[in-house]
C-alpha cells in the first residue's frame, strides 16, 4: 500500500505529530509506504506562536504546492488527510478526489467545523457546510472523541472510527514510585494558543499557594510570574516533554464548556496519566471519558471544586500515588499506540483495498 499523507503541520504541530506522524513512525516494516507532505512548515507555527500573522505569499506557495501534489494523487492507493486539504476554501479538492474515485481518509482531533459554522466572520460562515461535505465523501473518518463522531455521523460519513489521541509507551516508561518533596509541583502542558485556558485557574492556584508550598509549572507557554510568583514556564521540546511532565505531582486540564472545547481530546490528561500522575480536569469534552472521578483523578467545574481537589491531592501522597497508578493502567489498556496502532493500520488497508470504503457507523 502506498499512502499520500497530507498533514497540516510538520512535527512541531501537535495535531500532526500525534494524530498521524507518530503512527507512521511505528509502522516501519509494515509493507506500507507513506509519503508525508505537510501543508505548513515550522516557520508558519513559529510566527503564529509569537502572535504574528502568516505571510500571504508563503500561504499561497503552500497552497500551490499542495495543489500540485493532488494532481498526482491517483498514483496512490490512499490519501490520508488531516482535517481538510485547503483551510478557509471550499471543499472543491476533496470533492474532486471523490469524483475521480481516489479514496481518502480524513482525521479530526478538534471541532474545526466550528471555525466556519459559528465564526464571527461572515465570509467564513459561508463555508458552514464545508466539513460536512469533506466527511460525507471520505472513505473513512477518524475522530478523537464522541462529539466529533456525532458530527461525522450526522454529516453522512460512510465509515466512522473513534481513534483517541494516544501516547507511545516506548516514550513513557513505567513510572517509578514518586517521593514526597517540597514544594509539590502542579503542572500543565500546552502551547501559546491554549494557555488562555489557564486564566480562570490562576487565582485558584494563588489561593492554594497561600496555604501549601507549591510550584505551578507551565510547559510550552508563559504566564505573568510577577502576579503569580509560584508559576514557572518551561520551553516545550519533543525530546524533553516526558521528562518534564514526570516532574509533576499533579497534572491539570481546565477547559471552558464551549462548542470548540467539547471537541478536545484530553491528550494532556493522557500524558499526565502515562507518567503516573493524578489529574484534575474540567468536565468538558473527552475529559469526562478519561477521568473516572474519584478513581484516577477529579473533575472540577467551579473554583471551589478546583481548590478542594487540589488541596486533597496536595495533602495526601497516598491518594496521589493510587490515582496515578490507576491512570497509568488506563493508558496501557486504552490510550497508547500499542492498542490503537494495529487497528488503525488495518482500517487504512481496508478502505484502500475497498476503494470507496464500506458503510458503517461508530
Amino acid at each position: 500500500m502506498i499512502v499520500l499523507v497530507l498533514t497540516r503541520y510538520s512535527r512541531m504541530g501537535a495535531s500532526s505529530r500525534l494524530r498521524l506522524l507518530q503512527y507512521i513512525d511505528t509502522w516501519c516494516g509494515s509493507n506500507t509506504v507513506f509519503r508525508v507532505e505537510p501543508l505548513l512548515g515550522d516557520a508558519y507555527l513559529k510566527r503564529i506562536y509569537k502572535g504574528k500573522r502568516a505571510s500571504r505569499i508563503s500561504l499561497l506557495r503552500a497552497y500551490g504546492k499542495r495543489l500540485q501534489l493532488l494532481l498526482s494523487a491517483g498514483k496512490f492507493d490512499l490519501v490520508w488527510i488531516e482535517k481538510e486539504l485547503f483551510p478557509n476554501l471550499p471543499a472543491w479538492a476533496e470533492i474532486c478526489l471523490a469524483h475521480f474515485k481516489i479514496p481518502y481518509v480524513v482525521d479530526y482531533d478538534d471541532a474545526i467545523f466550528h471555525n466556519y459554522d459559528i465564526s464571527p466572520n461572515p465570509l467564513k460562515r459561508l463555508l458552514k457546510n464545508k466539513i460536512k461535505a469533506v466527511m460525507n465523501r471520505a472513505a473513512l473518518v477518524t475522530v478523537g472523541n464522541s462529539y466529533l463522531a456525532r458530527h461525522a455521523i450526522d454529516a453522512g460519513a460512510r465509515l466512522v472510527e473513534m481513534v483517541p489521541t494516544v501516547i507511545d509507551l516506548n516514550r513513557y516508561p513505567s513510572p517509578s514510585s514518586p517521593t514526597a518533596g517540597a514544594p509539590l509541583v502542579v503542572g500543565w502542558i500546552g502551547s501559546p494558543s491554549t494557555v488562555k485556558f489557564l486564566a480562570p485557574l490562576l487565582p485558584v492556584m494563588a489561593r492554594v499557594a497561600d496555604t501549601v508550598p507549591i510550584e505551578f509549572v507551565i510547559i510550552g507557554a508563559n504566564v505573568d510570574t510577577a502576579t503569580y510568583p509560584f508559576a514557572r514556564s518551561v520551553v516545550w521540546q519533543e525530546a524533553t516533554e516526558v521528562a518534564e511532565v514526570s516532574k509533576f505531582d499533579i497534572g491539570v486540564m481546565p477547559l471552558p464548556d464551549t462548542a470548540w472545547e467539547r471537541g478536545k481530546c484530553a491528550y494532556k490528561l493522557i500524558q499526565y496519566m502515562a507518567c503516573g500522575k493524578a489529574v484534575i480536569g474540567s468536565p468538558v469534552g473527552m475529559n469526562i471519558d478519561v477521568i473516572e472521578d474519584g478513581s484516577n483523578g477529579f473533575l472540577a467545574s467551579t473554583d471551589d471544586a478546583w481548590y478542594e481537589a487540589l488541596m486533597r491531592l496536595l495533602t495526601n501522597q497516598t491518594l496521589r500515588n493510587a490515582m496515578g497508578c490507576r491512570g497509568r493502567q488506563m493508558v496501557e489498556q486504552k490510550y497508547c499506540l500499542e492498542v490503537t496502532g494495529p487497528k488503525l493500520l488495518g482500517s487504512l488497508r481496508t478502505v484502500a483495498s475497498n476503494g470507496k470504503g464500506i458503510e458503517c457507523a461508530v
